[in-house]
Formats: structure tokens, C-alpha cells, sequence
């Protein structure tokens, strides 16, 4: 039996460069760096250690991602699980059936944790879908972003709550898909 191999590249965003780690079925790995260099070797060490393994460098590999990221992040209703294969491996169990869900939450649209979880078939799980959105693997393709406290207001996303606004305002003003180039706000997204 042939092992799994693991490769990674860079996909820029508004908010810096992110690692994206691919293994033979899909894109297993997205993450938006806590640093200004996303090449620092403990981001790629913690998802070594969760893989196993360490991924290989591989420019050009991302280029599909940042094509459907530049897409979105000028206005396109993209849904990444459409266009891209996944590799679920790093979400398991409530997590994944989570994350899986909310994969559903359509462009533009919000739901409560609360919501997420009855509809993952787990009423009462709320805090769960929180702590499922914590943990994504995924950031931005996986549209956490779109799950929001029972009383409308966003919530945290991590430690960066002005990602989440602005990717929900980014949403919001090209709710319709028609928002292009010169439409969008080229601001700082927040750092």
C-alpha cells in the first residue's frame, strides 16, 4: 500500500498569503497565519504533526485555490466545496458533520450555531459548532464566517472578529454575485 503524500503552496488573500496543504484526495489544510510571514516553520510543523507526515513544497499547486479566492474575494459567490476536493482527515466526528453543514449555508446568509447544529442532526450542540468553527481546518473555504451568535451579532472568529465582518460585509454588498472589480472596498481588511 502507497503512503499519502502531502504537498504545500501559498494562496494569497487580503489578509497575507495562506499555507493551503494538499494531499492525493484534496485540499486538506488552509490556514490564515497569525504571522506577517506565512512561511514561518511552525505553521507548517503543527500541521506536520498532525498529518504524520511533512508536506513537500510544491509552487503552483494553490493556483486552482487562488483562482477561486480571487473570484470570491471580488464579489463571486464561490463555494469551494463545489470546485475543490476536500480531504476531511484533519475533522472528525461532530466536527466534521459540522463543518460539513455549514458548507451549506448559502452565499450571503447567516445561521445561529444553534441552527448549525439542528441541522447537523445534533440539537443542542451549539457550543459545539463553535468550538467546530474554532477548530476548522479550513478557513475562509469552509465559510464559518457565516454561523453567528443566537442574537445576530458575529462572534470572534478566532482572535481577528474584523475577518469575519468583513468577509460578511464583502457578502452582503454582492449578495447577488454581481459585484466586480472596482465595487469592492480595497480597505484593510484588518490585520
Amino acid at each position: 500500500m502507497e503512503s499519502m503524500t502531502f504537498r504545500y503552496d501559498f494562496a494569497p488573500t487580503p489578509f497575507g498569503d495562506a499555507l493551503a496543504v494538499f494531499s492525493d484526495d484534496g485540499i486538506v489544510r488552509f490556514d490564515l497565519s497569525e504571522s506577517a510571514d506565512p512561511s514561518v516553520p511552525w505553521l507548517l510543523d503543527a500541521v506536520s504533526q498532525r498529518l504524520g507526515a511533512v508536506p513537500e513544497p510544491d509552487p503552483g499547486a494553490a493556483d486552482a485555490l487562488s483562482g477561486l479566492l480571487d473570484e470570491y474575494f471580488d464579489g463571486a459567490p464561490v463555494r469551494f466545496d463545489q470546485h475543490l476536493a476536500f480531504d476531511w482527515r484533519l475533522a472528525e466526528g461532530f466536527t466534521r458533520t459540522a463543518l460539513q453543514t455549514i458548507c451549506t449555508i448559502e452565499w450571503g446568509e447567516t445561521l445561529s450555531y444553534g441552527e448549525v447544529a439542528v441541522l447537523a442532526g445534533h440539537p443542542g450542540a451549539a457550543r459545539a459548532v463553535g468550538t467546530a468553527c474554532r477548530l476548522t481546518p479550513f478557513s475562509v473555504i469552509v465559510p464559518v464566517h457565516r454561523v453567528v451568535r443566537s442574537d445576530g451579532s458575529i462572534g470572534q472568529y478566532g482572535a481577528h472578529p474584523d475577518r469575519k465582518a468583513f468577509l460578511l460585509d464583502l457578502e452582503s454588498r454582492s449578495g447577488d454575485g454581481t459585484a466586480g472589480e472596482g465595487s469592492r472596498d480595497d480597505g484593510d481588511p484588518g490585520e
